[in-house]
């Protein structure tokens, strides 16, 4: 069948933007706990082959996963299965998909001292199929505001504890606020530089929830309408849910211009997220109509919840 290829562009973009930040059995409000099924469809469990769960990753198209670059700097192509649509460790997925690594890009620019572009894109060997298990996130375009109190969710399988001894089975889900980069730094006290490539979640003088191992990688959404917007990649923190630090991700809207070069003519959906306040805000996003493609990452941090 022959169709002009300026017109199959442009319905891949609007299918993409149909499809991204879209969670129909999501129905959640607050809290942290196990996750149900379905409720975080671009989750992705990263494993290192015959080890087990590494990394976690977010499905950006059905190509694409986003992940974090220091998960990938003793894992390589040949190690590297993707689980889409996971919800137990252990036990039974019947929705649950896989597919190998086809390219692992680093960002040039990551720097292990500093932390610095921690965030990786992996190609899947194959494209998955869409289904309300397994959907891709929209991603935050460059200029989005998450201001300090923004309400955020991060997801992942990694430890329960700040020693990293008790794993959990099933995907964890934490609702915790941004905090300003100023303030992070301050917590940080020169530790780490807390530059423009990133954005910090914590409860600052409480602690209790916070990511950890084994969630590196992963997730930090946000929710504007009806769609989850991811802001933030998990890359490092001073312990886990230690009140004194919050967590640091890697700002996914910094890299949009990366991200669409390494994805070409398919890369994922971007969307605008303004919110300067913790005020509950209801207004429609503003969608930028850009072809999509899965980005796709991996490293080891964790989600540490406590009652």
């Amino acid at each position: 069948m022959k169709f002009n290829s300026t017109l199959s562009v442009s319905a891949i973009t609007l299918l993409y933007i149909t499809v991204c930040g879209r969670a129909p059995l999501n129905n959640k409000i607050a809290g942290g706990e196990d996750a149900k099924a379905g409720a975080w469809p671009w989750q992705v469990s990263i494993h290192v082959i015959n080890k087990g769960h590494n990394c976690g990753g977010s499905l950006i198209t059905k190509d694409w996963v986003l992940s974090a670059a220091h998960c990938f700097q003793s894992v390589g192509v040949p190690e590297t299965l993707m689980y889409f649509g996971r919800l137990s460790q252990s036990g039974s997925n019947p929705f649950e998909t896989n597919r190998t690594a086809r390219q692992i890009i680093n960002h040039p620019n990551y720097d292990r001292l500093s932390k610095d572009n921690d965030i990786a894109l992996i190609e899947l060997s194959s494209s998955v199929t869409f289904s309300d298990y397994i959907k891709p996130v929209c991603l935050a375009v460059v200029g989005s505001v998450f201001g300090g109190g923004t309400e955020s969710w991060v997801t992942g399988w990694g430890s329960l504890l700040p020693n990293g001894t008790q794993l959990p089975d099933i995907l964890q889900e934490v609702m915790i606020p941004i905090v300003i980069n100023s303030a992070c730094a301050n917590a940080y006290g020169g530790m780490y530089t807390i530059t423009s490539n990133m954005i910090c979640a914590g409860l600052l003088n409480q602690g209790g929830k916070d990511s950890c191992e084994g969630d590196s990688g992963g997730p930090m959404v946000s929710k504007n309408g009806s769609l989850w917007i991811q802001s933030g990649v998990v890359s490092f923190g001073k312990g886990c849910s230690d009140p004194k630090y919050p967590g640091v991700y890697s700002r996914v809207s910094q890299y949009q211009d990366w991200i669409k070069s390494n994805t070409g003519s398919n890369p994922p959906g971007f969307v605008e997220f303004s919110q300067t306040s913790n005020s509950n805000f209801t207004s429609v996003p503003n969608l930028l109509l850009f072809p999509l493609s899965l980005t796709f990452s991996l490293i080891s941090f964790s989600l540490f919840l406590t009652s």
